[in-house]
């Protein structure tokens, strides 16, 4: 514990989110844009299952290792039982029925700006698979690029080998200056309704030195929604929420983040969950229904549920407020993670796990548990938690970012 906690201090906060500007023609719909909420959503579906995290043991345990830099784990949804695993590097790497695959499924090591230092933010961040994958073999990738700014690019299965991506496939989707060299962010994510989400932070440096959150003319500290079936680079959905606003980007979904290294759906509920890294006070989780966008998630007005700027006697109306916040003085960058829906562990089901990179640390929530709640410690680690994933059962795993291992999370009742 001692050794991590050296190796952490010091370190800017671990993984991050920035946008600027799309480069390219985009679809441009003109329906008028949805409203802010008055006020925070509360999702109020019937209980799912009582998740008693006193009565859970939890445990993890050692599914891949021999990666370097392991920053994500994900899985298809083409019924073929694979991980991926990316490392920052550039390489993704497949595991087979628990066995690491030779050749690398996609190597971008030549493309990509990755951090030496362990704790950097820069590389290759985020990795999605087309929800019609099986049938057209298209998947999409975030990294930083050797000029250190952003670059979500598609890619195609090869032809010849369904371990492989044919890398002359790219298509560059969306190209964002990134001010600074931390809060590259990196995040994808499909959601139920077929588009692709994408997770931005708000530039880099500290407090937010552009006022980036607040801000709807940037894709900077923001989640957006974007059609990648329709358009050139891509289309934007007709109800985004702040589509034919002036001085608006019709990218946005969400605002008001400052750094949610990672976020995920519900896969019973739809529910958007966020991790999102905080400044120097509060590591916080906010958890909004899907359905409707336009929450402003507070940055840089509020750091998780205290004033930031100012530092006191803030508005925090309109403002979605998060489900549960820790202090930093137990952590320094919140792990977002998922709702378990699998069923080989059914004393996890319905619990929302997360992490801390610097404590090493599992946390959990209810999901369907009401609006603040306190995290309970589940598990005390020395792993250097990076990533959480999902195989398409709705195991989850996590990746170390020291030891390269690829974890299983599992359970025992108590």
């Amino acid at each position: 514990m001692t050794s991590r906690r050296r190796l952490a201090a010091g370190l800017s906060l671990v993984l991050s989110l920035t946008a600027c500007q799309g480069s390219g023609e985009q679809a441009r719909p003109t329906e008028p844009s949805t409203p802010l909420p008055t006020g925070t959503a509360e999702p109020t579906d019937e209980p799912l299952q009582r998740f008693d995290p006193k009565q859970v043991r939890l445990g993890l345990r050692r599914v891949a290792g021999g990666f370097t830099s392991p920053v994500l784990v994900t899985h298809a949804g083409d019924a073929s039982g694979r991980l991926f695993v990316g490392e920052r590097g550039g390489q993704t790497h497949v595991v087979r029925d628990g066995r690491l695959l030779p050749e690398p499924f996609l190597d971008l090591s030549n493309f990509v700006t990755a951090s030496e230092s362990l704790l950097g933010e820069q590389g290759l961040l985020g990795m999605a698979f087309h929800p019609r994958y099986e049938r057209n073999g298209r998947l999409f990738v975030n990294y930083t690029d050797r000029n250190g700014d952003t670059v979500v690019a598609e890619y195609r299965l090869s032809p010849n080998n369904p371990d492989r991506v044919d890398p002359t496939s790219a298509r560059t989707i969306l190209w964002i200056d990134q001010p600074f060299a931390n809060h590259n962010g990196g995040s994808l994510v499909f959601g139920p309704d077929g588009y692709l989400y994408i997770g931005m932070g708000d530039g880099g440096s500290a407090g937010d030195p552009s006022g980036n959150g607040q801000r709807l003319d940037t894709l900077l500290a923001k989640l957006l929604r974007i059609d990648v079936d329709r358009g050139r680079p891509y289309g934007v959905p007709q109800d985004n929420p702040f589509v034919g606003r002036a001085g608006a980007r019709p990218e946005i979904w969400a605002f008001g983040l400052r750094n949610p290294w990672r976020f995920s759906f519900d896969r019973e509920t739809g529910h958007i969950w966020i991790g999102d890294v905080g400044q120097g006070q509060r590591e916080e989780i906010d958890r909004t229904r899907a359905a409707g966008g336009g929450q402003n998630y507070g940055w840089n007005t509020m750091e998780g549920d205290l004033c930031f700027n100012p530092p006191s006697g803030c508005d925090a109306s309109g403002l979605e407020l998060p489900i549960a916040v820790y202090p930093t003085n137990i952590g320094c960058a919140v792990i977002g993670g998922h709702v378990y829906r699998g069923s080989a562990f059914p004393a996890l089901w319905g619990g929302y796990f997360f992490a801390d990179t610097c404590n090493g640390s599992v946390w959990s929530l209810r999901a369907d548990g009401r609006s603040p709640q306190k995290p309970v410690r589940m598990l005390d680690t020395e792993h250097i938690i990076s990533s959480f994933g999902e195989d398409e059962e709705g195991e989850l795993y996590l990746t170390d970012l020291a030891s390269g291992q690829v974890l299983q999370v599992t359970a025992l009742a108590r």
